[in-house]
């Protein structure tokens, strides 16, 4: 086997500012949805691993929530496990989306970026390359190109699969050789339950106002298969809000929204594990938690 044949294994993170498509991507490369998406901006809280196989190589990508300026503690934690994360991996993708100038957010990312580019390669990658036309494409290259050295640029649309395979070339050359890290068919290592929390905030976060996607947090409490009963799971998950107007809010009109919440996230969870679930939802507050210690220990982060 020559080196050029030689099996590579290694760990990619895509980071970029928040809302730039990142989520979306790893979903699209492992061919599954291993991450939540939303159109609310730090939605992803924490790093998730997908797992891609393929015959040469092995490729583990950490999807990070999007760097941001911190106004809490829950945002100063989140930022701390994106500088964490990719001091850690072999190859960093840059995201930056094509329908959006390059501004301070990406300038600042960049900036921290070259501290780790001299041991760890940075690619650059131009995402949701569908919402613009390819003249705007190529403007926003050069744009990226003026922000750092990179050791590749290539643009992506997770939506249409624009390149995506050619993505995947481009970390797995940037891998070193080794073994499989993980077995055949599995496609991230995170626990079931914290996917299924994962898959009711997603849920929760669909059409709710602008104050509230970073108020809420799930846990779930309690999963075990009903009893007598080998094709039914119960689920019994918690979803936290910070203010009573919130709890109103995510409940709403006559338990309405909640229901709605509690049908969508089922089909998720059900499609995820394979089996027919019962969800027991509740809203429960947890004042300022994303401010508290004690409280953010306790729902995970």
């Amino acid at each position: 086997m020559t080196s050029e044949d030689a099996h590579r294994s290694g760990f990619a993170c895509f980071v970029g500012r928040p809302n730039a498509g990142k989520s979306t991507l790893t979903n699209r490369l492992v061919g599954t949805k291993v991450a939540i998406t939303s159109s609310k901006p730090q939605t992803t809280r924490h790093a998730i691993r997908g797992i891609v196989h393929r015959p040469d190589a092995q490729l583990i990508i950490v999807d990070t929530p999007g760097l941001h300026r911190p106004r809490t503690l829950l945002g100063r934690r989140l930022n701390d496990l994106v500088y964490e994360t990719w001091s850690e991996v072999d190859v960093v993708g840059f995201c930056v989306p094509a329908d959006e100038k390059v501004g301070p957010g990406d300038r600042f990312i960049a900036e921290q970026l070259k501290k780790v580019s001299r041991r760890t390669p940075v690619v650059g990658v131009v995402t949701k390359t569908d919402l613009v036309p390819k003249q705007q494409v190529a403007e926003q290259l050069l744009a990226l190109q003026e922000v750092m050295d990179f050791a590749e640029l290539i643009p992506v649309s997770a939506k249409d699969s624009f390149q995506v395979d050619e993505l995947s070339d481009v970390l797995v050359s940037q891998m070193p050789e080794g073994p499989q890290l993980y077995p055949d068919g599995e496609l991230t290592d995170e626990p079931e339950t914290t996917l299924i929390a994962e898959l009711i905030r997603e849920a929760a976060l669909e059409g709710v106002r602008d104050e509230l996607p970073h108020s809420l947090a799930v846990t779930v409490e309690e999963m075990n298969p009903r009893e007598g009963r080998d094709d039914l799971i119960d689920v019994h998950a918690l979803i936290y809000v910070e203010r009573s107007s919130q709890k109103a809010i995510v409940i709403g009109r006559g338990g309405e929204r909640l229901r709605t919440v509690g049908s969508q996230a089922r089909r998720q969870i059900q499609a995820l594990l394979g089996s027919k679930i019962y969800l027991d939802l509740h809203v429960k507050i947890a004042k300022d938690w994303q401010r508290d210690p004690k409280q953010l220990r306790r729902l995970g982060f």
